[in-house]
């Protein structure tokens, strides 16, 4: 997966599982255009327009795993606008061996987050809203549980600037996998995401700062380092000045666009430079960094398709299908 810090818990979190997002290179965007899918990871955004709205998600990831994503959003006259989600990463079948390689019976492994969150309208510019996930994991007969919270803040400005403040994850392992252990951290993630639908051309931009909370949030691959590696000596240059800090910094960023092809049909595409040096090989990086994507509206259903380049070895593919019950009402 490639974007965290090694010792923590509950990754899967950190992964995107919606079609659209994952076009995107991210988890999280500061486009309001009334998308259940985008208010799933940024809940500032959940409001009335997306009553009775239902999506499904699902990615066929490596090595026969798989995760997806049931959520529905409802809105209550007195209490407000809710969005109900089910997650989760089903890591398949597994073969008991002993030491000896002697096979006899399988066991699974799998993870999953409970998410209610809520969102409210504070004026015309300002949104907020919150949240919380309940999270299971077992991995054979070992188990954990976690409590966290995503809580967003959006702002809108008078010429369409969309800008949102998320902090993702905010919480803590109750009950480690081992009786007895410490418990881990959760993959917390403070970004800025911010987003304009131009005015005389149909593309919208995207782009992501993540992880305001870390400066260094680069991890170091003895096969692919950040400088390259000198042809003479076969030894890694070391970055240094400006080329440390244009790295460090370029780590953070994630760029998208959408491309708007009539009332039907919208192409994607994004660039992360953080993935693309994590994953990538140095003597054959294709297009690892990059995703695609496309969203066709047919009827009363959205559907949502893309592909995220993690490594050479292959790409996931993302589908998502959404829409509203209310329109079958009509």
């Amino acid at each position: 997966m490639g974007q965290g810090y090694g010792n923590q818990a509950f990754s899967f979190l950190q992964e995107p599982v919606t079609a659209r997002l994952a076009a995107l290179g991210t988890n999280t965007a500061a486009i309001d255009d009334n998308d259940i899918n985008i208010a799933f990871v940024n809940p500032s955004l959940i409001n009335p327009k997306m009553n009775n709205d239902l999506s499904l998600a699902y990615v066929n990831y490596f090595a026969g795993f798989n995760y997806g994503l049931v959520q529905f959003s409802h809105t209550f006259d007195k209490a407000g606008s809710f969005l109900v989600g089910i997650q989760f990463m089903d890591y398949g079948k597994f073969d008991y061996a002993d030491a000896s390689g002697n096979r006899g019976g399988t066991f699974g492994a799998a993870d999953y987050a409970l998410n209610i969150g809520w969102g409210r309208k504070l004026s015309d510019r300002f949104s907020i809203g919150a949240t919380g996930k309940l999270i299971y994991s077992y991995y054979e007969s070992y188990s954990s549980f976690g409590l966290a919270v995503d809580v967003a803040g959006t702002y809108k400005s008078a010429t369409n600037w969309i800008f949102s403040l998320t902090g993702a994850n905010i919480g803590m392992q109750l009950k480690p996998y081992v009786p007895g252990a410490p418990t881990a951290p959760l993959p917390f993630d403070l970004s800025l995401s911010l987003s304009k639908r131009l005015a005389h051309v149909p593309f919208r931009f995207i782009f992501v700062y993540d992880h305001i909370e870390r400066w260094n949030v680069s991890y170091y691959n003895d096969d692919n380092p950040p400088g390259g590696v000198d042809p003479l000596t076969g030894k890694p240059i070391a970055l240094t000045g400006f080329s440390k800090f244009g790295n460090q910094f370029m780590r953070h960023l994630i760029f998208g666009g959408e491309f708007m092809i009539g009332k039907h049909l919208i192409l994607r595409g994004s660039y992360n430079y953080r993935r693309r040096q994590e994953l990538s090989i140095s003597q054959r990086t294709g297009m690892v960094g990059f995703s695609w994507g496309l969203g066709l509206k047919i009827s009363h259903f959205s559907i949502n398709y893309s592909r995220s380049t993690y490594h050479r070895a292959g790409s996931p593919n993302y589908f998502t299908l959404s829409t509203s019950l209310d329109d079958f009402k009509k």
